[in-house]
């Protein structure tokens, strides 16, 4: 079968050489070196993507995505919610009162924000549904002053399903005793377990209930919305308070954690950056190895001249040799890259089940999450090849430049 000269003398020189075998050493090491490269970054970036997205699931399925607030608490609350909901984006809507106390239990006092909620309407823009470990948010009923409380929180201060807390708040109330803070004894009626810093400092109760502590029965303080794209909801929100009758204001998460997700994107920027340096390592192999090569080879090119081969072709083989180390270094890690990422998760379980640890107990995700995007795999496999093309450059122009009486002089 006929073949380019270029491509069957390139292909050639990449198999072991009698002569030299550790030229063909360092060419495997190159392959294996950007193999491990490329694999290393895509199951790194995976497993970040993975830890993002339980971020993004867990903390702003609790938080409020986009809020639209009264500058002073209103009732017709259900229009604004008919209203948000007919707006392209939102997923759901509900209404909260938001209060800040502290709760003291047997002596023990943990400071809290409490949220008042309509257990209706939560789950349309909430998930503590899905992560309740006792009772329900249907037990918080109207005057009952039942409390679902986050299971870290209730640790603290040694609460179990069925005790009483008292729930003191920062205003103060005159009395024929004097001056003294505002109080409410609540029934501990479920806990919640999100796996994140929210369990220890958020509670819910009824709607009607937190109306009545914050003396506006009747009223809300907003609506808080879920919307299909976490990167609009302020623009969103800003468009519904725009379109409603009265004075209201936009609030989205990016104020209260957008801080947390951008050092997150940053902290993957860097550890990508960092394991890029990997992949260029191998590719500097491949320069060192085909400048070996070169070297080696100077009589057989200085012959190929002799023959005819013109500087292009010449060239052209120590590209070839150079590019098929790139493509199989990166065809390798990016099959074995993808391979690990969709099995990590299930990895580590077996390797908790086999030593009998738990490994991320101790985090707010306990195993460790995979998201493989195929954008990430393009891109990274895309930087290997190209890395490793332009590796084979400088050695290869290296090889054109031999002139064959000075290879042959002593031959």
């Amino acid at each position: 079968m006929f073949r380019p000269v270029s491509l069957f003398i390139g292909l050639r020189y990449t198999r072991a050489k009698r002569r030299n075998h550790f030229i063909s050493f360092i060419s495997l090491t190159s392959i294996l070196g950007l193999t491990l490269g490329v694999m290393v970054l895509i199951v790194v970036l995976s497993v970040m993507n993975g830890f993002d997205r339980e971020l993004q699931h867990r903390i702003l399925g609790m938080v409020p995505q986009g809020s639209i607030v009264g500058y002073q608490p209103f009732s017709d609350w259900e229009k604004v919610i008919a209203d948000a909901e007919t707006e392209k984006h939102v997923e759901g809507a509900a209404p909260f009162i938001q209060l800040q106390g502290l709760l003291s239990h047997k002596g023990t006092v943990d400071s809290a924000f409490i949220t008042g909620v309509h257990p209706d309407y939560e789950d349309r823009v909430s998930i503590i549904s899905k992560y309740m470990t006792s009772g329900s948010l249907q037990d918080l009923q109207s005057g009952s002053f039942n409390i679902v409380l986050g299971s870290a929180l209730a640790g603290k201060l040694g609460l179990a399903v069925g005790d009483k807390v008292t729930l003191v708040l920062p205003e103060a109330t005159v009395s024929p005793a004097g001056v003294i803070p505002r109080f409410k004894r609540f029934t501990v009626s479920g806990l919640f377990k999100v796996g994140a810093e929210l369990d220890g400092i958020v509670g819910f109760i009824h709607l009607e209930d937190a109306a009545r502590l914050a003396r506006i029965k009747g009223k809300v303080e907003g609506v808080r919305i879920k919307v299909d794209n976490l990167f609009i909801a302020g623009q969103v929100a800003w468009q519904i308070a725009g379109k409603l009758d009265g004075q209201f204001y936009a609030s989205d998460w990016t104020r209260t954690h957008g801080t947390l997700f951008q050092a997150i994107k940053m902290e993957k920027t860097m550890m990508a950056l960092l394991l890029t340096l990997i992949v260029a390592v191998a590719a500097f192999n491949i320069v060192s190895s085909l400048v070996m090569v070169v070297t080696d080879k100077k009589a057989d090119i200085a012959i190929l001249r002799t023959l005819g081969a013109s500087p292009r072709t010449i060239m052209t083989v120590f590209m070839v040799q150079g590019s098929f180390i790139g493509v199989m270094g990166t065809l390798m890690g990016t099959l074995l890259g993808v391979f690990i990422a969709l099995n990590i998760s299930d990895f580590a379980l077996w390797v908790e089940e086999v030593s009998n640890t738990q490994l991320f107990e101790q985090y707010f995700v306990n195993y460790l999450p995979s998201e493989l995007r195929w954008g990430n795999v393009m891109f990274v496999s895309g930087m290997g090849f190209i890395m490793s093309f332009l590796a084979t450059l400088y050695p290869a122009r290296r090889a054109a430049k031999v002139q064959p009486a000075e290879a042959l002089r002593y031959e």
